[in-house]
């Protein structure tokens, strides 16, 4: 069955059904946004810092909102 079958079949369900299949699909997946490791505050806005002037430097693309959902559903 093919992912198109499978969310035509997934919208003829009840609205409280679907949410509960879309919880489920959710859970089972590991969290994109989970930083791997602990990071202290100052840590973080070091990082952050960094990334900026990345950005400003032309160093790297910020992503769109649409970017980062096609790859995340990737």
């Amino acid at each position: 069955m093919s992912i198109d079958q499978i969310a035509a079949a997934a919208l003829q369900l009840p609205a409280k059904q679907r949410a509960l299949l879309a919880e489920s699909l959710w859970n089972s997946l590991a969290d994109p946004y989970a930083y791997p490791i602990e990071i202290e505050e100052t840590n973080a806005l070091i990082l952050a810092q960094e990334r900026d002037e990345q950005m400003e430097s032309g160093a790297v693309q910020p992503l769109s909102h649409t970017e980062i959902m096609t790859g995340l559903r990737q």
